[in-house]
């Protein structure tokens, strides 16, 4: 059966991080306000003209946990409504560390939230102060207290690795404390400096780890998660064997989704589009078309940051023709080197080869 996924999106958060070059920003309760109402209306713009049931929802921003409980349950029982959510979907969350205070966490469960994603990012002060983060590990902590108290089971941290004057006994005390808290999956990212960000203008004068170092940081984590029993599905995720997300594994496998608000983006009937990161055009419902989705190159490049690959024969089902004699001599020879494996059918990444992904993908596609 076909399914979509449906993302929704939080254009708000309380600071910015100095990271951070998502569209977001800070408000007050009246810009909240206006926003819900308008989220709710591109839900049933968008409700009537898709036919499929929805497999997954994600509620990503900024914070969408900022919005508070009343207006996210009112927000999914709108979803619902307009959409054929299957009983059985993933539903989840994106919270702040310091939300066990704010959200009702049994009245997020029984509106029908079953996942939350919460952004630790470290558990080293210095570190969380560097990247302008604004809780403590503490917080954290109690949040996913609370959240596990009232029925969630499904609880997912994220961590950043190559911050500044980070080394690998802080990296192993973050991943210590997500695996002591009892979570069932880990984003491990490593920190990319992106322009606009705080972090750019300071770029020159940062104590950052070079390539090297990453690599190492990548390597160890990777490592030490799989040791502590999470296991590497993709790039930058870990998780408890069947406790994957569903939502972004979905994307990977070229599945299509609707994305509704400033900055969201869209796959669906073979099509790309998505809004712009301005409130007034999506208060206008201004779509950009970003043209079509879901060739060749993009299925490959998309299945490959699984760690389970891609199918040769799934692909020539699809496409009616094999992967290209010279793709698969790259292939063949990525794999000598140890950076990619084939079992059987099967083409994926090794740890190793994932951290020069970008790199061997624009060999092979």
């Amino acid at each position: 059966m076909k399914t979509v996924g449906l993302y929704l999106h939080t254009p708000f958060c309380r600071s910015k991080c100095a990271y951070c070059d998502f569209f977001s920003s800070a408000a007050d309760e009246s810009e909240y306000e206006r926003y819900t109402y308008e989220l709710l209306e591109k839900i049933s713009f968008w409700g009537e003209k898709v036919a499929e049931p929805v497999s997954s929802v994600y509620f990503g921003g900024g914070t969408p946990s900022v919005l508070g409980t009343a207006r996210l349950c009112g927000v999914l029982e709108q979803a619902k409504r307009c959409f054929d959510i299957l009983p059985t979907a993933e539903i989840t969350l994106e919270a702040n560390p310091e939300s066990g205070v704010s959200l009702d966490f049994a009245k997020l469960r029984s509106a029908g939230f079953n996942r939350l994603s919460v952004g630790l990012q470290s558990t080293d002060e210095t570190e969380l102060r560097l990247l302008g983060r604004i809780h403590t590990p503490e917080q954290a902590r109690l949040t996913v207290k609370y959240a596990q108290k009232e029925g969630f089971d499904n609880i997912s941290l994220d961590l950043m690795m190559g911050i500044p004057l980070q080394t690998k006994d802080s990296l192993k005390r973050s991943i210590d404390f997500c695996a002591a808290c009892g979570v069932k999956h880990i984003s491990s990212y490593i920190l990319k400096i992106e322009k606009g960000t705080r972090f750019y203008s300071q770029r020159e004068k940062l104590q950052l780890p070079d390539e090297d170092e990453q690599a190492e940081f990548y390597l160890f984590a990777a490592d030490h998660l799989e040791r502590s029993g999470f296991r590497q599905y993709e790039i930058s995720n870990f998780a408890v064997p069947s406790y994957e997300s569903r939502h972004n594994s979905h994307y990977w496998r070229c599945g299509e989704y609707i994305g509704i608000g400033p900055s969201a983006h869209s796959f669906y009937r073979g099509r790309r589009f998505y809004y712009p990161r301005d409130f007034e055009r999506f208060y206008k419902n201004d779509l950009i078309d970003d043209g079509e989705g879901g060739d060749e190159a993009e299925t490959v490049m998309l299945a490959l940051r699984l760690s389970e690959g891609f199918d040769l024969k799934e692909y020539e089902k699809k496409f009616g023709k094999p992967l290209s004699p010279l793709s698969m001599k790259k292939i063949a020879r990525f794999t000598e080197l140890g950076y990619m494996k084939m079992n059987r059918d099967r083409v994926s990444f090794t740890p190793k080869g994932f951290l020069v992904s970008n790199s061997i993908l624009s060999e092979i596609i």
